[in-house]
C-alpha cells in the first residue's frame, strides 16, 4: 500500500486519465476526493472505489472558479481531516483546426481550465500544505507542451504554460517540502481524443499512432502508474520533473 494514510484530490476524475488515477490511488490505500463537473460520472467513480473496498467521496466543482476549488479543500478536510496530494488532471481542448479558427470564448475556456486551475489550487492548497509540513502537486500537462502539433496551437500553449508554472512552483515551494511534478501524456484513447484529432476516423487514428514509436495510444493505467510513483514517498527527492508518458513520441 504505497499511499496508505494519504488523502488525495483528483480533479476531472469522472472519466479518462482522472478516473484511472483515482482508482489506482485508492487501490494503494489513499482516501480519495473525486472531483468532476459531470456529477453522474464523478459519483459513479467514487461509488466504484467504495464498492472495491476503497474510501472515496465525490466533490462537485469547476476548477476554474475560486469558490469551487476552495470547496474541494473543504471536502477533503471535512471528510478526512486534511489533504496530502493534489492531482490537477481536469483539462479541455479546442477542436483540432487552424489557429485563426478558434474563438475568444474557446481560448478563454482552455486557459481557464488548464492554467487558471493551477492558480486556484495553489491559492487554496499551498497554505494547507504549509500547515501540514508538506504536500504533493501532480499536474497533468501533455506532450503538446513540449512537442506541439499543428491545429492545436492554443491548447499547446496552455500545456506549455502548465509545465513552466509547475517547474517554477517546484523551486519556490521546495523549502516548504511541497513537491510539484508534471506528467506529459501522449494522446490517449479517452473522451478528448476526437477533439485532438479533429475527427475520429480509422485513418486519423492511424496517423496519430504512427507518430508514437511504441505503436499505441496512452491508456489511463499508464498515466495512473506514473502518478502513483510521483505521489508516493519513493519520489520524495523528485520535484520539478516533467515525465513524458508517451511511448517515445518526444524522443
Amino acid at each position: 500500500m504505497r499511499l496508505q494514510g494519504k488523502v488525495a484530490l483528483v480533479t476531472g476524475a469522472g472519466s479518462g486519465f482522472g478516473e484511472g488515477i483515482a482508482t489506482r490511488f485508492a487501490a494503494e490505500g489513499a482516501k480519495l476526493v473525486v472531483n468532476d463537473v459531470a456529477r453522474d460520472n464523478g459519483e459513479r467513480v467514487a461509488a466504484a472505489i467504495r464498492a472495491a473496498g476503497g474510501d472515496a467521496v465525490f466533490a462537485y466543482g469547476d476548477v476554474s472558479k475560486d469558490v469551487d476549488v476552495g470547496g474541494l479543500l473543504k471536502a477533503a478536510t471535512g471528510s478526512y481531516g486534511g489533504l496530502d496530494i493534489v492531482v490537477n488532471n481536469a483539462g479541455v481542448s479546442h477542436r483540432n483546426q487552424p489557429l485563426l479558427g478558434i474563438t475568444e470564448a474557446e481560448f478563454d475556456r482552455v486557459f481557464s481550465i488548464n492554467v487558471k486551475s493551477l492558480f486556484w489550487t495553489a491559492q487554496h492548497m499551498v497554505p494547507h500544505f504549509r500547515e501540514r509540513g508538506g504536500g504533493v502537486f501532480i499536474n497533468i500537462a501533455s506532450t503538446a507542451g513540449v512537442r506541439p502539433r499543428p491545429g492545436l496551437v492554443w491548447y499547446n500553449g496552455s500545456k506549455g504554460a502548465m509545465i513552466t508554472i509547475s517547474r517554477a512552483m517546484a523551486v519556490e515551494l521546495a523549502p516548504d517540502r511541497i513537491r510539484v511534478n508534471v506528467i506529459n501524456p501522449v494522446a490517449g484513447d479517452t473522451p478528448l481524443l476526437a477533439t485532438f484529432m479533429g475527427e475520429d476516423t480509422p485513418a486519423r487514428r492511424a496517423q496519430f499512432i504512427g507518430s508514437i514509436p511504441l505503436g499505441r495510444f496512452s491508456q489511463p493505467r499508464d498515466i495512473a502508474n506514473a502518478a502513483l510513483y510521483l505521489a508516493s514517498d519513493e519520489a520524495d527527492f523528485i520535484t520539478g520533473a516533467c515525465l513524458e508518458v508517451d511511448g517515445g513520441r518526444c524522443v
